[in-house]
């Protein structure tokens, strides 16, 4: 068997539901998954029931996290422009890695109106990125303050030709952006919502085979995968509320697999899985487990994905059925085995809180 070792990975865009959906996934669940998946660290996103908006929010997710997370955890803090005050206290003393900022609809419908950027550009702590979701012509509104206001910034789950071009533009003149993209914006495009419906039904929306192939054919400008783990019940998925129903799907467990079975039809090279799965998210966010952190992988390991195997609340994936080579055997944090052999061994609460 051709086993490797590849350092532990950092999904840095996560939604784990908890406090206030814990139905749909809770942090023993979802870190449960993660370290299934591979991921050592993850960075999970804002957009709760209640908005992550405050430092006494933030702080009480973190005390419920501690209590229950397998593996290293981040937080992002969240923003509708009326929280600036909020800014500094939220980032001190083990605070918010980063600020996420929505300029398009999506889960939570926490959207910022876009004549804020400015003042956030110039409040938010200039160590921290901030993260944005934001599809297409809506970047531009970024770029034009980030010209004003040069600093750190992030476009989460990139999906289009149109907004990566935007990126290798501002990167060539030298703005500071980074961008990541989603498993499921690059093995995925329009045509699959026609076989899989509502399991498909995400934001950004699954794309056009063109900016699909545009994606992979400029994967050396994308700075990380994102798996943008986003868990819904299966029941709502199918028998949806009248508001339709909700967007995004789960990752953690599939992007390993995926991008392994990529580097098995020499579409991709294990590097690039280190520099999109690790090295960028580490340098973007400041994120170190040392060298005792790592994976083990059976890279020849050929199987199906099967969802009622998931460890994820969720137990179903677009991706169910897919066949897929290179399996994580082994998942180790700082020198402690915490998963083995599709068996979490990690205690709840001997995750780190980053």
């Amino acid at each position: 068997m051709n086993n490797i070792k590849l350092p532990g990975l950092i999904d840095p865009h996560v939604h784990l539901r908890d406090p206030g959906q814990t139905d749909k996934e809770d942090f023993l669940s979802g870190t449960s998954a993660a370290i299934a998946g591979g991921f050592t660290a993850v960075i999970d996103m804002p957009n709760n029931k209640v908005p992550i908006a405050t430092t006494e929010l933030l702080k009480a997710k973190q005390n419920i996290a501690k209590k229950q997370i397998v593996s290293d955890v981040g937080f992002y803090f969240g923003t509708v422009g009326d929280n600036l005050d909020e800014f500094e206290a939220s980032v001190s003393r083990g605070g918010a890695l980063g600020l996420k900022v929505y300029l398009n609809q999506t889960t939570g419908n926490f959207l910022l109106d876009k004549h804020h950027l400015e003042n956030i550009f110039k409040r938010w702590p200039e160590d921290r990125p901030i993260l944005f979701h934001a599809e297409d012509e809506t970047f531009d509104s970024v770029l034009e303050v980030l010209k004003k206001y040069p600093r750190k910034i992030h476009l989460c789950h990139m999906s289009t030709g149109y907004e990566l071009k935007r990126v290798i533009e501002a990167k060539k003149t030298g703005l500071p952006v980074t961008c990541g993209v989603t498993p499921h914006h690059l093995f995925l495009s329009e045509k699959h919502f026609q076989q899989y419906g509502s399991f498909a039904m995400m934001r950004p929306p699954l794309r056009p085979q063109a900016d699909v192939d545009f994606l992979w054919e400029n994967i050396a400008s994308i700075d990380m995968i994102e798996s943008d783990h986003a868990p819904h019940t299966r029941e709502e998925k199918i028998n949806p509320p009248a508001s339709g129903p909700p967007n995004g799907i789960p990752g953690l467990e599939t992007t390993l697999p995926l991008l392994l079975t990529a580097v098995s039809h020499n579409a991709l090279k294990i590097e690039d899985i280190i520099r999109l799965c690790h090295d960028g998210p580490k340098t973007v966010f400041g994120i170190d487990q040392g060298d005792e952190t790592f994976i083990e992988v059976a890279m020849d390991e050929k199987y199906v994905i099967d969802q009622t195997k998931l460890l994820s609340k969720a137990k179903w994936t677009p991706f169910n059925g897919w066949k897929v080579q290179g399996r994580i055997k082994r998942t180790v944090l700082r020198g402690t085995i915490i998963y083995e052999n599709n068996r979490v061994i990690a205690l709840p609460g001997s995750g780190n809180i980053l």
